[in-house]
């Protein structure tokens, strides 16, 4: 099904070799010395809700975790000043500033928020963060769309289920596979368009001493939608859909990060209780999200309502 639709072997290629080009590691700088001792971390529930808080874990080198039991929040640090990326809810928007600060650094150091899709469990608390900062916030042109009206419009296909969050200031559009610096860091951009129109991934080197690990931040990649978005009907979402799993699955990727937790077991990752590096991961997570969209397509075809 998706072959027939858009997956032809030209159209891997060309995502692939995108990727290939993008990919070239910039060593970072290590992050600044923290003195602050980071708290044990807390234990989250399994069915954790996306607010619910949870202590910072560092990943590796410059590069902490400062969401939620459910939620993907990342900051990415330099002695210029700091990359957040994501800030889950608007509920959660106090959480992950305490997390910061209970890393070591200060929230007004931050210089750039960053943003993977316009889904309020994701930017929820991107206003706040960003009043609390003043830093600007960079988002590809349907998701800056989205952060200044606080809702996503029809492109998206959860549309119609989609909640409101709070209206962003500051927002800047994100040029396609154009790179954040700042500094010594350099953060890749990858267009990353299917779950969400405006979906965007971000992948950087860290490095402690002599050792540096690529890490990977994917958008989500599930296809799914309200009741009235149907992924037959926009043949250019699917092929852009395709061409995200593509660039996915050929990132080198030492670590992968993930927007819901859950959908890499992270915090067990973070907290020792499972490898943190795996350079098959960003494979096998496009590879699931692949299965995902061809078994949606084909449901859709056979009429088997989502």
């Amino acid at each position: 099904m998706i072959r027939a639709l858009a997956a032809s072997g030209l159209l891997l290629a060309c995502a692939l070799a995108f990727s290939a080009c993008h990919a070239t590691p910039v060593a970072q700088s290590p992050a600044p010395p923290v003195s602050t001792q980071l708290p044990v971390p807390t234990p989250c529930a399994e069915d954790a809700g996306w607010s619910d808080p949870t202590t910072p874990r560092h990943v590796f080198g410059n590069t902490w975790f400062v969401g939620t039991c459910s939620i993907g929040a990342f900051l990415v640090t330099s002695p210029q000043g700091h990359v957040l990326i994501d800030a889950a809810t608007a509920e959660a928007a106090p959480h992950i500033a305490a997390n910061i600060r209970a890393s070591g650094f200060k929230v007004e150091d931050i210089k750039t928020i960053l943003v993977t899709h316009e889904h309020n469990d994701h930017v929820g608390g991107v206003s706040e963060l960003q009043r609390l900062s003043g830093a600007k916030v960079l988002a590809r042109s349907a998701a800056a769309d989205a952060l200044k009206a606080g809702i996503a419009d029809r492109r998206d296909p959860q549309f119609d289920i989609a909640e409101r969050f709070p209206v962003v200031a500051n927002v800047h559009t994100q040029v396609d596979g154009e790179a954040v610096v700042l500094g010594p860091l350099r953060i890749d951009h990858l267009p990353n368009t299917g779950h969400t129109a405006g979906g965007s991934g971000w992948a950087w080197t860290s490095c402690e001493g002599e050792t540096c690990l690529r890490i990977v931040y994917p958008d989500s990649v599930t296809a799914i939608s309200d009741k009235t978005y149907r992924y037959v009907d926009h043949p250019a979402h699917v092929a852009a859909f395709l061409e995200t799993l593509a660039r996915i699955k050929a990132e080198r990727c030492d670590i992968l990060l993930t927007t819901h937790v859950q959908a890499s077991n992270l915090l067990a990752r973070l907290d020792g209780k499972q490898a943190l590096v795996d350079t098959d991961a960003c494979k096998a997570y496009a590879d699931r999200g692949l299965q995902v969209l061809e078994k949606r397509l084909m449901d859709e075809k056979n009429g088997v309502a989502p």
